[in-house]
């Protein structure tokens, strides 16, 4: 069997059946320039094409794939089951009724993702038509992007993005280096140093790269963009040179090459086995309170619907036990109806009732919660006070099915670094050989000593001093850039030497402060050509041989380079936490150190350790040796790597400390007081030193002065945690009067969490805020986890700005990024993005409540217009024998949720504001209104399931008891029919449900009166049409001249004013009594602000103008902002004309209040 599945045909075959698939070996093989081994049997493996697919669809396959999706939804299939039982049995109704208004939902929702799909279409066939030049026959070939192979050659020029990912073979660089940025994967804008291994990099022509013999082996494609482990064999006469390949030595694609006229590199991931295309990120499957509480109601209109249709069937048949009314004279049965089974007319029957009755279940409710949660998450990426000026960031919707969820959150859980603060670190002071300093005016001066001459230059360094600059320029990854001054170039040249112009680029702020801080101490870094770091000692040039790097890591939290100074020694430098430099220390002033670290810590301050070793020729000769046997390694890298690095990082000699300064962000402390009088518990999650964390929270108000801190750290073991957890929560029964902040660090919450989960989280929800600090990224998403799975099932909320917040980003019911400087890989996967942490409290307090209110009324709506529309169609066969006679035409059943109802609960959904926007920011209580979905629980449905019951029966008591049986309501003594009375009543409910929307209304614009009082003249007019022409196309046209009958009777209008003021004096009647006897803060605001007006919609404070296709849209916008004078619309100046649309921002007149009391 063996030996025909060694067919190239058959082996693709049986790899297409899933019975031998292409990669199945943890490892692939690669031959550079696919020159394969002549000798012996080689089946090449079978890799990935350079395509980019990000769409969903195909031709082919659309409609079968849409459907199938579509009908996978509820109410869709329940549907299609209707229409299904329409086409099959006798029912009153036609298929019509059920099958339009499916088939308008369906294409609506296909033609949106359709046309989504197409954008994805046209953007994955401009990526994979661009031009690309790969060696090939020993020249340059020019192809398209979509067609390099892996193992082929490709030449990247300056500033071309990598159209696959690529191993690094040679530069116009001589040690065969490069730089590129990451932007469009991380969001890092530094510049980031690449490598090609010494056998390839002088290869730098196509001709030299047509002798290149050499294979790669690397692991399976993975979406981890910092991880690659591959080795590379050169054959070099003769001879199999190896050498390890990893991140630095791989070019992903999307990355852009800078500062290199070009390189060449060979793919070895392509298409969508890319890292790129690993990371593209699936649309969110998180799932809304509201849409939890939606399919509930679903259940029980469905339970309601089974009801009427089994008590309908039971009582038709008890009806028809008397003779007369089983088979009446003017009704006589056909020989096949005698002979049938009971049991099938009993079931046909109860389809039938179904039939009737289904409209109950609304079809058009996915649809338009759908259209309103899209177009709705516009007016956060609208709205100017979201908009961050200095970085030119706006927010930004990755999904718009959690726009609601935002006016339910709980509890927020936030990072510290990048999110409360800057990000931007500044030198405060360090600790040298015992000794602490302070930095002033670019001056290190010890602890009380004042400074003679400030302001001149440093002329001299102690022994310790200097040798701990020397560790600090050494030890890091930043690069030197300066500006070009001669024209020659347009961006950033990359320096080997020290400039006047040059700036560091680093990816970490900390890195940098400290680099610059060694620099003003005189000791410069002055760059890195190759393997040789240069610094300049109080301006003397020292050259060291960089023979090491050992990265760093979120295990060992430090990093460390080995490196060779000119006299031959090998010495190690070190940095990184405390708790991971001071337990390997043999010798220094620990315990001085560990002092000025923790008052460093009590200021705020960041902190590290730096630390150094050296090493014999015979212990180097050992580490170089290990190093490189786990390097070269395919198996197990990072384990053993982990183990070199840990046998390297002992014995250390302290060199000292540093202190660095993270401003907190604009209106932090305000931020988190307003969350705090919403009803939010805030916890902060930090990776930050234990009283670095607390400092922190006090300067930004997350404690306060006068909380009681309890501790929950430095647990040892289970019992002595349990024993902890069990005074801390006598304490808090002991002084409930008082608030508690809590403070946990790492390993005593992986104690707690081990074995006694519910006694911390009892004490953790007795706390006002909660500080965990040492936090590991799975330690954080392992908090947000059980808050959230907690019995009281809370509405949870993450914010980060970093990679180590994904992990809780992902896992909390709403997960924010913060557009920081530790990349964009929070702001990828999160659901929402801010450029700072204060617009935390208008997204939640003003859009978050505006949705919440929105979607809660659209979805009660909903129900009630169809309560109020079948329920009289139940009614009505009380009085016909229960014949399954439809009280409406069919026309009026299938354009009743389609266009007569549907526009006034859409606009309501998008612009109702029942507080100003001001209002609500500057009351932060009134969030508390509608915490735990206060407008879907039970007393409200119940509410608005009566209220459309009881509409219901007085629309058709009302027109019954109006009609009578016998009485003539027309000037010739003509009697109403059945249509007429069926009219009437429908006249009446159109006209009362959207009054009623009228009523729920509290903010009006010109366009919620045309949609309003449009739709009820749209009634009129159709109606008028429908019924007074005959229409050629229709077999029956039953309506004809009915409505016209109907309004030429001056009782038929008399009727219909009372009965619609009959149904809305009730209900007018409870509010207004609500509103004076039980209001809530929410009514309260509204009374107060009652004078001054409402003006322009804060929430839509910007449109786009900047495109053609936006004008119309934005005219519109403005006209229907009848009440915003020209003078109270800004128009944003020139810093503000980078962005893609035009703003206009909500300004307060002096008659407006500036603050309310509560």
């Amino acid at each position: 069997m063996d030996s025909w599945r060694d067919c190239g045909l058959v082996r693709w075959v049986w790899q297409q059946l899933g019975c031998d698939p292409p990669n199945h070996s943890e490892t692939r093989t690669v031959y550079v320039a696919n020159r394969f081994p002549q000798h012996g049997h080689y089946i090449p493996q079978k890799f990935a094409d350079n395509r980019i697919i990000s769409s969903k669809y195909t031709v082919l396959n659309f409609v079968p794939k849409n459907l199938f999706e579509q009908f996978r939804r509820i109410a869709n299939f329940y549907f299609l089951i209707i229409f299904l039982v329409q086409l099959m049995i006798d029912t009153p109704t036609s298929p019509v009724t059920s099958g339009l208004p499916l088939f308008f939902v369906i294409t609506v929702t296909a033609i949106k993702q359709g046309y989504e799909d197409w954008l994805r279409h046209k953007a994955d066939n401009e990526v994979n038509g661009a031009p690309v030049y790969v060696v090939r026959s020993g020249g340059l070939v020019k192809t398209r992007s979509k067609n390099i192979r892996v193992g082929d050659i490709v030449r990247v020029a300056k500033d071309e993005t990598f159209p696959a990912d690529l191993v690094l073979l040679s530069s116009d660089r001589s040690n065969g280096s490069c730089h590129v940025t990451t932007a469009s994967l991380d969001g890092e804008t530094n510049l980031k140093t690449h490598f090609a291994v010494p056998e390839t990099a002088v290869l730098q022509t196509v001709v030299d790269l047509d002798t290149l013999i050499a294979v790669i082996e690397c692991h399976q494609p993975e979406a981890d963009l910092y991880r690659f482990v591959g080795r590379i064999t050169v054959r070099q006469h003769s001879e199999d040179i190896v050498r390890p390949l990893g991140p630095e030595n791989l070019l992903l694609r999307g990355a852009r090459l800078k500062n290199a006229k070009e390189i060449f590199g060979v793919a070895v991931y392509t298409g969508m086995e890319a890292k790129m295309a690993l990371n593209y990120k699936s649309k969110s499957q998180k799932r809304s309170a509201v849409e939890k509480s939606m399919n509930t109601f679903l259940l029980v209109y469905l339970i309601i619907l089974l009801f009427e249709a089994i008590l309908s069937t039971i009582l038709k048949y008890a009806w028809q036990a008397e003779e007369k009314w089983d088979e009446p004279w003017y009704n006589q049965k056909t020989e096949h109806e005698r002979n049938s089974s009971k049991i099938l007319r009993f079931i046909s029957d109860f389809l039938a009732f179904l039939v009737l009755y289904n409209f109950i279940i609304p079809i058009s409710l996915y649809v338009t919660v759908e259209m309103q949660k899209f177009l709705g998450s516009f007016f956060i990426v609208w709205d100017l006070d979201l908009y961050h000026e200095e970085t030119n960031q706006r927010a930004q919707v990755n999904t718009s099915d959690l726009n609601e969820e935002l006016g339910q959150v709980e509890y927020v859980f936030t990072d510290k670094t990048g999110t409360l603060t800057e990000n931007e670190m500044q030198f405060r002071e360090c600790s040298v050989n015992g000794i602490k300093y302070q930095e002033i005016n670019g001056k290190l001066v010890p602890e009380g000593v004042t400074l003679d001459f400030p302001d001149g230059p440093v002329t001299s360094l102690s022994m310790e001093e200097e040798l701990f600059f020397k560790a600090v320029s050494l030890c890091h990854t930043v690069q030197i850039c300066h500006d070009q001054v001669d024209g020659y170039s347009d961006g950033f040249q990359c320096a080997n030497g020290i400039s006047s112009q040059q700036e560091y680029y680093a990816s970490s702020p900390d890195e940098k402060a400290l680099v610059e801080a060694s620099r003003r101490m005189g000791v410069a870094f002055s760059g890195i050509n190759g393997e040789i770091m240069d610094i300049k000692v109080l301006g003397k040039l020292e050259r060291y041989k960089l023979l090491h790097v050992l990265e760093f890591d979120a295990n060992r939290r430090r990093m460390s380079v080995i490196i060779q100074s000119s006299s031959g020694d090998k010495i190690l430098f070190t940095k990184g936490a405390e708790s991971s430099i001071l337990p390997y220390a043999k010798s220094g002033e620990i315990e001085r150190t560990r002092l000025h670290v923790d008052e460093f810590a009590l200021k705020g301050l960041r902190t590290l350790c730096v630390a150094y070793r050296r090493f014999t020729a015979e212990e180097y000769q050992e580490i170089d040796r290990r190093l490189n046997e786990a390097r070269t390694a395919l198996q197990q890298r990072e384990e053993r790597l982990a183990d070199v690095f840990d046998f390297i990082e002992r014995d250390l000699e302290l060199l000292g400390a540093t202190g660095v300064e993270d401003k907190l962000q604009d209106k932090v402390q305000e931020t988190i007081e307003a969350l705090r009088l919403a009803g939010i518990k805030v916890w902060v999650l930090t990776g930050d030193k234990h009283e670095t964390a607390v400092s922190v929270s006090l300067s930004c108000g997350h404690f306060h002065r006068t909380m009681n801190i309890l501790e929950l750290v430095q647990q040892k073991s289970d019992r002595d945690c349990a024993e902890q957890l069990r005074q801390l929560a006598r304490r808090l029964q002991d002084d409930h009067v008082i608030q508690h902040g809590l403070v946990v660090d790492g390993a005593s919450l992986s104690l707690a969490l081990r074995e006694h989960e519910k006694l911390f989280m009892e004490v953790c929800k007795s706390c006002s805020a909660v500080l965990c600090c040492r936090m590991a990224p799975l330690q954080k998403a392992k908090v947000v986890r059980l808050l959230k799975i907690s019995p009281e099932k809370p509405i949870t909320l993450a914010i980060g700005d970093g990679a180590n917040d994904v992990s809780m980003i992902q896992e909390a019911h709403v997960g924010i990024g913060i557009m920081g400087k530790e990349g964009r890989q929070a702001v990828r996967n999160s659901d929402y993005a801010i450029a700072r942490f204060k617009f935390l409290s208008k997204l939640l307090l003003v859009h978050g409540h505006y949705y919440y209110i929105r979607i809660a009324t659209l979805v009660q709506y909903f129900f009630y217009k169809n309560v109020c529309f079948i329920t009289p169609q139940f009614l009505y066969q009380f009085f016909c024998l229960f014949s399954q006679q439809t009280l409406y035409d069919s026309v009026y059943l299938t354009l009743y949720n389609i266009c007569f109802t549907s526009l006034p609960i859409l606009i309501y959904s998008l612009f109702e504001q029942h507080v100003h926007p001001h209002v609500l920011q500057t009351k932060p209580g009134l969030y508390r209104d509608i915490s735990k979905n206060a407008l879907l629980g039970f007393k409200p449905f119940l509410y608005w399931t009566l209220l459309g019951f009881g509409h219901a029966f007085v629309f058709f008591f009302g027109s019954y008891l109006l009609m009578g049986e016998d009485t003539s309501l027309l000037g010739n003594g003509q009697m109403f029919g059945n249509w007429t009375f069926g009219t009437l009543v429908f006249t009446v409910m159109v006209i009362t449900v959207t009054m009623k929307m009228a009523l729920e209304t509290h903010f009006w614009t010109w366009i919620n009166h045309f949609v309003t009082w449009g739709s009820i003249a749209f009634y009129f007019i159709f109606s008028l049409f429908y019924g007074g022409i005959i229409w050629p196309f229709l077999h029956t046209q039953d309506m004809y001249f009915v409505f016209v009958q109907l309004l030429s009777s001056g009782s038929a209008w008399f009727a219909i004013i009372i009965i619609v003021i009959a149904c809305l004096f009730l209900d007018v009647t409870k509010k207004v009594a609500y509103r004076h006897i039980y209001p809530t803060s929410t009514e309260k605001a509204q009374l107060t602000e009652a004078g001054s007006g409402i003006s322009c919609l804060d929430s839509m404070c910007c449109y786009s103008g900047g495109e053609t296709a936006c004008v119309s849209i934005r005219r519109l916008l403005e006209r229907m902002m009848g009440r915003c004078s020209p003078a109270r619309v800004n128009r944003c100046g020139t810093s503000l004309n980078s962005l893609c649309c035009q703003r206009f921002s909500y300004k307060l007149e002096n008659d407006e209040p500036t603050a309310l009391d509560e």
